[in-house]
């Protein structure tokens, strides 16, 4: 089976993006992990379907880079919301689902995509694990966070590694994110991604995560914060005051688009 595809970019976050508007396209989980793999794959963070909705513009599902069907994606959202434009399957403005939920999207100008992401969910205060003190929310995916005053110098791999594995206190994992705050209106943000199991360019939920949680502790003075991200794209996320209406944008491209045996 030859399989056409378009590798994109959210930020960093990068996918494979397969047109399966006719359900034409069915893969098994070891074949999104083989396409997925970097260097003897086309190498990605995960892949999203774009598949018809009976409600809405489209359904995207979206895989982690495992294989396995994974939970809400902020980047990928995004880039599915510009694909999906590209198609013309959606406006400048859409609504999508995504695992059941429904999402409202706008395509801006020089490709940027302002996703409305689900309200936060499961805030947790200050816990201790692995030696360091850590925060919870759920922003549509599970997310864990600390604070350092050096991000760039951070062990993300082997700190991150260790509280996802948690499994005492995640049964189900959880993603990581190490913030540093750099203005009252700014952080700068690594992850360390559950279905990636490696840290990744960008982590849109993550990026959520972290603006709403550093709000919230007191270490930023707005709902409007801007968050640099591992690629050193910049992210905008908004909230209100009740950290409910909470957007994600930030820029989404297609890098190039291909064919592969399956």
């Amino acid at each position: 089976m030859r399989l056409s595809f378009t590798k994109m970019s959210g930020a960093g976050n990068d996918f494979i993006v397969i047109d399966n508007m006719k359900l034409a396209t069915s893969m098994q989980e070891e074949q999104i992990r083989a396409l997925c793999t970097r260097r003897t794959g086309i190498g990605a963070d995960g892949m999203i379907m774009i598949e018809p909705s009976e409600r809405y513009d489209f359904t995207m599902k979206y895989y982690n880079a495992d294989g396995r069907m994974g939970s809400m994606c902020g980047n990928g959202g995004r880039c599915a919301v510009y694909f999906a434009h590209t198609l013309g399957v959606a406006g400048s403005s859409t609504v999508f689902e995504a695992n059941q939920r429904r999402y409202e999207a706008d395509v801006t100008e020089n490709s940027m995509v302002r996703l409305n992401m689900t309200d936060p969910e499961d805030f947790r205060d200050a816990f201790e694990v692995c030696g360091h003190t850590c925060y919870f929310v759920d922003t549509g995916s599970p997310h864990t966070l600390l604070v350092t005053e050096d991000v760039d110098s951070f062990d993300v791999d082997g700190v991150g590694r260790a509280i996802r594995n948690n499994t005492e206190l995640f049964p189900e994992g959880t993603n990581v994110n190490i913030v540093q705050v750099t203005s009252p209106t700014t952080i700068k943000l690594r992850t360390f991604e559950r279905g990636v199991e490696a840290e990744t360019l960008a982590c849109g939920t993550g990026a959520v995560a972290s603006a709403l949680l550093c709000r919230k502790l007191g270490l930023l003075d707005s709902c409007n914060i801007g968050v640099t991200v591992r690629s050193g794209d910049l992210l905008q996320v908004d909230f209100s005051q009740e950290f409910r209406d909470v957007y994600l944008a930030g820029p989404a491209k297609i890098i190039f688009r291909g064919e592969v045996d399956l």
